[in-house]
């Protein structure tokens, strides 16, 4: 039995709250998945605050119609999709999404949007590429720390490097 207008219309605004929050969204071909492969899916997008949505491309294109932020995602509306919205770690969400396809050997991801922009498939390798948020700050404070070590190093020597200078100075005058 098909959705009755109703439902359909609840599932489209339902989209639109979701895409409304999110940041980025990766079309993902599901085509072969199975249930349990989707669950799967959607258990690893969980910490990056990732959502997968099975939809209908025409109920999509209602979610995207007017939405000037989501419209280039039209052009990737052909086939069977599974939609990741993504709303925070962008990042994270695509490192999931590709160590599902490569444990799951199956899908395929056709394309994203991330700002307005349409994403290639190297644009999206790229950002999975990327470290953490957390590694970066890391990296951020090991630089800062390094800085602040040189420079209390650095002023340190003043003063030694000076008193070296009056002993060696003394002991001179006095031979």
């Amino acid at each position: 039995m098909g959705r009755t207008l109703e439902s359909k219309q609840q599932i489209v605004e339902e989209l639109k709250g979701l895409l409304g929050e999110a940041e980025m969204a990766l079309v993902l071909d599901f085509k072969g998945l199975s249930i349990k492969e989707l669950s799967d899916l959607r258990t690893r997008l969980q910490p990056s605050n990732g959502v997968c949505k099975v939809t209908k491309n025409t109920l999509m294109r209602r979610a995207i119609d007017g939405n000037s932020a989501w419209s280039e995602l039209e052009s990737l509306l052909t086939g069977t999709n599974a939609f990741i919205l993504v709303q925070g770690d962008v990042g994270g969400a695509v490192k999931a999404l590709q160590s599902f396809q490569k444990d799951a050997k199956k899908s395929e991801t056709k394309g994203g949007l991330f700002e307005g922009k349409l994403l290639s498939l190297d644009d999206i390798k790229a950002i999975g590429d990327l470290p953490s948020k957390e590694v970066l700050m890391a990296q951020i404070a090991g630089a800062i720390n390094g800085v602040a070590t040189k420079l209390a190093v650095g002023i340190n020597e003043v003063p030694s490097g000076l008193a070296r200078a009056l002993k060696q100075h003394a002991e001179s005058g006095e031979s």
